[in-house]
């Protein structure tokens, strides 16, 4: 997927082949817009691309197949704390992100270290039956560090046909137990949606408040904090580049893109180490891999990248 921008034939709606090639210029030789780093917030691990479904638009591409990215270990995340410390980063919240990270086997070692040190924490998920698998150790890090875990469930639309033709025909129901399960035990959890169909915000955030009610689910669908919609993810698909200019135009700060203070950890299956990515958009294009450490990767972001236009500058999506 990542070379779809190299690939790509020209036509009416997709991608001119020569757009976001250049970091430093854009097709029509204007300044680009970098992102220099701040701070680093928000560490994101990537825990594996293995994944119990096969999504229809995954942007990862994670099925039950691909192992393009390697399980994260212990190990590999017990570095990452120790550099946080010997560097003094001002790291405060840690993600959990895939493929599915239930089905990584060091993810709830991965979980209690992170809040044993005093880290918030994020799990991404699709609220399956892998994560209730792990439903002890869920409620006893519940208890123990209450107002540090928060779990972000995808469920792409609040009708089941629609979430059903990205995601399974099997993947519906269970995901409303999951939820069911989050909400009668009192989890500090949200809902992503998706913004493909076209609908206005009103519109989804009507059609989920439904369906939180009908399921008993204790979420307020109109509250960001527990339903966030996000712009779609598509490289092929032609949008602006992104100049030096688009600052002022869009009335945005570089601080405001999550490469300003996130980076993502992956183990690429080829590579002995792990590398740092820019942002969790982008954990296979080498043109966004900063470097093998955290402290290395903390160098300015060139925005050569469709998802860097749709999904941050003019979607204003973010993953934290």
């Amino acid at each position: 997927m990542n070379n779809l921008i190299h690939t790509v034939q020209l036509n009416s709606n997709n991608l001119d082949i020569n757009k976001f090639k250049n970091p430093d210029l854009t097709i029509d030789g204007k300044l680009r817009a970098t992102v220099s780093p701040t701070n680093l917030e928000t560490l994101w691990i990537n825990t594996g691309t293995l994944c119990n479904l096969s999504c229809k638009n995954c942007y990862i591409e994670s099925t039950p197949t691909n192992d393009r990215l390697s399980f994260f270990t212990l190990g590999d995340f017990g570095k990452l704390l120790e550099e946080i410390s010997t560097e003094q980063l001002l790291t405060k919240e840690i993600g959990f992100t895939g493929g599915e990270p239930f089905l990584n086997e060091d993810l709830i070692a991965m979980l209690y270290l992170s809040l044993q040190k005093g880290f918030r924490v994020l799990i991404l998920t699709n609220a399956m039956k892998t994560m209730l698998s792990a439903s002890k150790d869920l409620l006893d890090l519940k208890q123990q560090y209450p107002n540090h875990l928060k779990i972000r469930v995808s469920l792409d639309h609040y009708n089941e046909t629609l979430h059903t033709k990205e995601r399974g025909s099997r993947s519906w129901k269970p995901a409303l137990q999951g939820l069911r399960w989050l909400s009668d035990n009192e989890f500090d959890f949200s809902i992503a949606g998706r913004t493909y169909w076209g609908e206005s915000e009103d519109a989804m955030r009507a059609g989920y408040q439904a369906l939180f009610k009908k399921e008993s689910i204790n979420l307020d669908a109109n509250k960001t904090a527990h339903l966030v919609l996000f712009p779609e993810m598509d490289d092929s698909q032609d949008v602006p580049e992104i100049t030096s200019e688009c600052w002022q135009i869009l009335e945005k700060q570089p601080t405001e893109l999550m490469c300003s203070s996130t980076r993502m950890a992956v183990k690429r299956k080829e590579d002995a180490r792990i590398s740092i990515m820019a942002c969790t958009l982008l954990p296979y294009d080498q043109r966004f891999n900063l470097g093998k450490t955290l402290k290395e990767s903390l160098k300015p972001v060139s925005l050569n990248h469709p998802h860097c236009s749709k999904f941050c500058m003019l979607g204003g999506g973010s993953c934290s």
